[in-house]
């Protein structure tokens, strides 16, 4: 019996930096929610050594349904660090930047449990779309991937609509989910863009933008050696 791949998976390898080097495959995978039986394409580093679950307590199991499969389960609960009392944002890209302001240390996290994993590191929330892609951006651009390719990545999970849908209606969460402005549900190249104006806008760029977070020159360093050759 044939099994639904995992929605929206993919392995981000295989692009150029900005000095000609080339981002590993088979090092950073990102999803949407993975079940214990879904299959993946031939060619996919699987199961991954590490898994990074963006998600909230409200949104996730008991037990991560890879966990039985060996991978190491890091929870980086982005939208869990947004104080209650803020304004709900209007759109993703009050959401992304909202993310930027008051996760930033989960973000740090992140890149720290991707640049000492041995294997492949999945990155995944519940689409695989807004937390993912505001977490992947910031790798790739940590090493040197350009705006462009960074933005490309991202507009793929357009791509994964129908998959992604179908498995978020299995998922906890629904009641909120069906609450959101439809806007919220859609692949948004103005939010990510938004993303990158920051970091590039800040002194030094995204270099700049992640040591003013608590990141310094030795993690990007790190997380150089493990992603690019």
């Amino acid at each position: 019996m044939r099994h639904d791949y995992v929605p929206n998976l993919r392995d981000v390898g295989g692009v150029v930096t900005d000095d000609g080097s080339e981002v590993l495959t088979g090092r950073v995978l990102r999803s949407a929610m993975p079940h214990a039986k879904d299959g993946v394409p031939e060619g996919i580093a699987w199961p991954p050594a590490v898994v990074i679950d963006l998600r909230s307590d409200g949104e996730s199991e008991s037990i991560h349904p890879l966990a039985h499969q060996g991978s190491r389960i890091v929870n980086l609960p982005l939208l869990s660090a947004l104080r209650p009392d803020l304004a709900p944002p209007e759109d993703l890209h009050g959401l992304y930047l909202l993310v930027l302001d008051h996760a930033s240390m989960y973000l740090v996290e992140l890149v720290r449990e991707v640049s000492v994993a041995s294997g492949a590191t999945l990155i995944h929330c519940a689409a695989g779309k807004d937390r993912t892609g505001i977490s992947v951006a910031l790798l790739l651009r940590l090493v040197g991937v350009s705006r462009e390719d960074v933005l490309a990545d991202y507009q793929l999970t357009e791509e994964a609509s129908k998959a992604i849908g179908a498995r978020l209606h299995k998922l906890p969460g629904r009641k909120h989910r069906a609450s959101l402005p439809a806007a919220f549900l859609e692949v948004s190249t103005e939010a990510i863009t938004g993303v990158l104006d920051v970091w590039d806008e800040h002194e030094d760029g995204v270099h700049g933008w992640f040591r003013s977070i608590g990141g310094d020159d030795a993690l990007i360093a790190q997380l150089r050696r493990t992603l690019v050759r």
